[in-house]
């Protein structure tokens, strides 16, 4: 008698958008918390405090998306297995011997932690980038559990309930912060970010005691758990490290560098997350159940990074026409003329970094889906050490600008050592296929938004710009997009 498996599985595509409106439903509100920081306080040693503590939030809730990735082959594995409760209780155990000395730093030495994010800021910096450590650290443990629990469901093919979770903490949190910013202070705004990773994690965790289905308990084995939870977080830590150490560096070039260089890198990071984040997470399951040859291998890189290539390419174009107007307009009048333009074209010279990054951020989790991470923490130890020179360098060379040059080369070297890793086969056609979509999809855009912008004033060659990209995109679709498209439909 065949076992029953109930409905049949979304395609990675349905599963993906679903994915991706809960990551824009997610990162729409953040960014509303953004402009409200904005709005409130400006642009100053405060913000640059609070923008300083929030780095840490960052790299551990980064952690958290590894952990989403890492644990979803071998839980659904185990569903199969039904010693689901049993891998799962394990991971918990695991997540919780990173969980608890973080608390420790957060709570009880946040002081020290905070010093050592601020340097030379003022020290009215330092004293907020202490009081936000106290609620920024607990929500980004919750955010590692909920990443834990919604990986759980997805094992059994449920991503609504996790991503119905992320925004609803979301949209509290944000509730929370304009409620109490006005009388509290930017200190709130860590308020709202605890409360939403506790809304995050509650309604999975709810949604997994519902289902109560483990399977046969067998032994823990959280030491070797531990142990494929360091190799899955500590490249993802190093990568949001890499932004850690540039704001770092930018705080010797004067107040509000820091909140400068974090208002661009959010919108930067916002537009991989939307996009190859999504894809990355849903496909890890699909995968997990097929042989995974270098030629598939190299077609789901390319494949999955050319769908989110075109989402980066045309913000760009916009950004380097109207970037300014753009950042003025939502961040209020601290971020008018120079400030705008500034951040308007961190955006633009982040524009390569976010190529890169979707590569890294579509690769990733094969190293997981084939076994071949073990090798992710040294890998992860020497790019974070050659980053702290490159990322000197560069912005004594570059000032700001130079942080955004400095996060494409690093993260660069990291795509191919991850591509090297699967093996030399996916090196050398995916490193290709990679370079292709980018150029191409590259001097479309720049095809576009240039012929707009020689002819019309810059906001009507802004959305001029757009519909051109759109059109030369379909016009040229037999150059990969219209594979990758159904490939992604195809993947079950």
């Amino acid at each position: 008698m065949s076992k029953t498996t109930g409905p049949p599985p979304r395609s990675t595509l349905a599963s993906g958008l679903l994915t991706a409106l809960s990551l824009a439903v997610v990162t729409g509100l953040s960014a509303a918390v953004g402009v409200v920081i904005a709005r409130e306080f400006g642009r100053d040693a405060e913000t640059d405090g609070f923008f300083a503590a929030f780095g840490v939030f960052l790299v551990l809730v980064l952690a958290a998306s590894a952990v989403r990735v890492a644990v979803l082959p071998s839980l659904a594995r185990s569903r199969n297995d039904e010693t689901f409760g049993s891998v799962l209780a394990s991971y918990a155990v695991a997540v919780s011997v990173v969980a608890v000395p973080a608390l420790a730093l957060g709570l009880l030495a946040n002081d020290w932690v905070a010093g050592q994010l601020t340097g030379g800021l003022p020290a009215n910096a330092r004293e907020t980038a202490a009081d936000a450590l106290i609620f920024l650290v607990p929500a980004a443990v919750a955010h590692l559990f909920a990443a834990l629990a919604a990986s759980a469901l997805a094992a059994h093919d449920s991503y609504g309930t996790a991503a119905v979770g992320y925004a609803l903490g979301s949209v509290l949190g944000l509730a929370l912060i304009l409620w109490r910013v006005g009388e509290d202070g930017i200190v709130v705004c860590a308020w709202g970010t605890l409360l939403n990773g506790a809304v995050a994690l509650a309604v999975p965790l709810a949604a997994l005691a519902w289902r109560g289905r483990w399977g046969r308990w067998t032994r823990l084995s959280a030491g070797a758990r531990l142990g494929e939870l360091a190799r899955a977080a500590a490249l993802p830590i190093a990568l949001q490290a890499f932004f850690v150490v540039c704001l770092r560096f930018a705080g010797g070039l004067g107040t509000g560098a820091v909140t400068s260089f974090t208002y661009a890198y959010f919108v930067a990071a916002a537009l991989v997350s939307v996009t190859a984040s999504s894809l990355g997470m849903v496909s890890s399951v699909p995968l997990a159940r097929v042989a995974l040859s270098p030629a598939r291998a190299s077609r789901h890189v390319v494949s999955m990074s050319l769908v989110s290539f075109a989402a980066v390419a045309a913000a760009a174009g916009v950004f380097a026409l109207v970037g300014d107007r753009i950042v003025h307009a939502a961040l209020g009048p601290a971020y008018e003329g120079g400030p705008g333009g500034e951040i308007g074209r961190l955006i633009v010279l982040l524009g390569p970094w976010m190529a890169v990054s979707i590569g890294v951020t579509i690769t990733f989790p094969m190293l997981f889906v084939v076994a071949r991470e073990r090798r992710l923490p040294a890998l992860a130890v020497a790019a974070l050490a050659l980053h702290v020179s490159v990322a000197w360098a560069a912005v004594e060379a570059f000032e700001l600008d130079g942080a955004a040059v400095a996060l494409t080369a690093s993260t660069l070297g990291v795509l191919v050592a991850l591509l090297l890793l699967l093996s030399p086969q996916v090196l050398a056609a995916g490193s290709r296929g990679l370079a292709l979509g980018a150029v191409v999809t590259g001097g479309l855009a720049l095809a576009a938004f240039g012929v707009a912008a020689a002819v019309l004033p810059r906001a009507a060659a802004a959305a001029l710009g757009a519909l051109l990209f759109a059109g030369l995109l379909l016009a040229a679709r037999r150059l990969g997009l219209q594979q990758a498209w159904g490939y992604l439909r195809t993947l079950e």
